[in-house]
């Protein structure tokens, strides 16, 4: 949980934007995200395989390169 106390003087302004900040550090948005939408558990294979065959790909052009 993140919490964000108000500083003297502080104005609502720059205090939700710090509070913006530290929600973006601890990923809670991308976690927010990821639970946006049930993905069963074979999708999600799925999509773990072909991210890792578009990464074997992308190491082995680069291989090829040097």
């Amino acid at each position: 949980m993140v919490f964000v106390k108000l500083r003297e003087g502080e104005g609502i302004e720059e205090a939700l934007r710090r509070f913006k900040r530290e929600c973006e550090r601890n990923g809670i948005l991308k976690e927010i995200k990821r639970r946006e939408h049930y993905v069963s558990p074979s999708v999600r294979r799925k999509l773990k395989a072909a991210e890792s065959r578009r990464k074997m790909r992308r190491a082995k052009r680069r291989r090829g390169a040097q």
